[in-house]
């Protein structure tokens, strides 16, 4: 008696089954980013404390190791934190506050030159580079519109900030217990698994946190310099955009060397402009052909499309900070998958 043949072809049962996985790891996602967005006031301070864990963790197991007890060199390490990033925000907020508008006034020089060459097209940006201040005042009216009032936004804000640094200063104290809760949480005889793909996660992060801040220091310096060196107008402040936006890899370098080319086409001229350019230029080239595989070379190695795709997913649902995160949490992702494909590499040739 013959054997009755499957409904479907083997190929045909095999796509079933992987679209049925698909589908089930997109609804978990979706609604895993769901719950983050409506707790967001709790989520963002645990991935902000998880960078600035990860950034500063160097520097609290130095102190430990010189003898320092868990809990002074964790308390130590965030009143240091306190103080470079206070430092660093009134640097560049006076930096930008005292050279802002001198950068806008020549953005609408610029427009103004551009409108006399070219047109209706140039006169949109002039108007654009004209009422600079009533769009970001309209914009700013806007966002608040959904809270209760502006004090709630900077309350919230001021108290997610605090939040967060508390949270890194328990999880830099409580560091060395991390493996041994994650084994207790850890199902079964998996405990070696959540624990490797955790490490390999944070190292990730670790390792990026690292290297882009080295690196944006470095570019901010080199262009900053160059600036200085050109005579263009609000140097120190176009290289404070420079720091800040190489956060955002690609994009944030991009529109940081487009302001200062346009600032130095408006107030220094055509031939400035492109010695701007050209100073932008070879920094990036020194970034991406020396400083990434020098700086970078212990973390995961991400595509440029996987960073672009990474970067507009988070803009797509939290907007700057979503920006700012995507691509840190790109990295630890591709970490765990590197761990897995590791392991299994390892095992399925002994099962054969």
């Amino acid at each position: 008696m013959s054997e009755s043949q499957p409904l479907l072809p083997d190929p045909v049962r095999r796509l079933a089954a992987w679209c049925v996985v698909v589908l089930l790891v997109a609804g978990v996602g979706y609604v895993g980013i769901k719950l983050c967005a409506e707790f967001r006031t709790a989520v963002v301070p645990v991935l902000l404390a998880l960078l600035g864990t990860a950034l500063l963790g160097p520097l609290h197991r130095r102190l430990v190791r010189v003898g320092v007890r868990r809990s002074v060199a964790a308390g130590l390490t965030c009143v240091a934190v306190i103080g470079v990033v206070g430092g660093a925000v009134y640097i560049v907020v006076a930096a930008l506050i005292d050279t802002g508008d001198q950068i806008l006034d020549s953005l609408k020089d610029a427009a103004q030159g551009v409108a006399d060459h070219f047109g209706a097209a140039g006169t949109s940006l002039d108007d654009v580079a004209s009422h600079t201040r009533e769009l970001l005042s309209k914009f700013g009216g806007t966002a608040a519109s959904g809270v209760i009032s502006g004090v709630s936004v900077v309350g919230e804000s001021i108290a997610m900030a605090v939040l967060a640094l508390l949270l890194v200063f328990f999880f830099l104290r409580d560091s060395h217990l991390a493996a041994d809760t994650l084994r207790s949480l850890a199902p079964g005889s998996s405990g070696d698994l959540v624990e490797a793909m955790a490490r390999r996660a944070y190292e990730g992060v670790e390792g990026f946190m690292r290297g882009t801040t080295l690196i944006a220091l470095i570019d901010a310096f080199c262009i900053t310099v160059g600036l200085l060196v050109l005579g263009v107008p609000g140097a120190v402040g176009l290289g404070a955009l420079v720091f800040v936006g190489a956060f955002v890899p690609y994009l944030g370098a991009f529109v940081s060397g487009a302001v200062a080319v346009l600032v130095a086409f408006a107030d220094r001229g055509f031939v400035i402009a492109l010695w701007v350019l050209g100073v932008v230029l070879a920094v990036q080239v020194l970034e991406g052909h020396v400083l990434q595989p020098m700086i970078q070379s212990r973390t995961v190695q991400m595509h440029p499309a996987v960073v672009m795709l990474a970067i507009t997913a988070g803009a797509s649902v939290a907007g700057v900070l979503g920006m700012l995160l995507a691509v840190p949490l790109t990295a630890a992702a591709f970490g765990v998958v590197h761990e897995l494909r590791e392991r299994y590499s390892e095992v399925s040739p002994g099962d054969s």
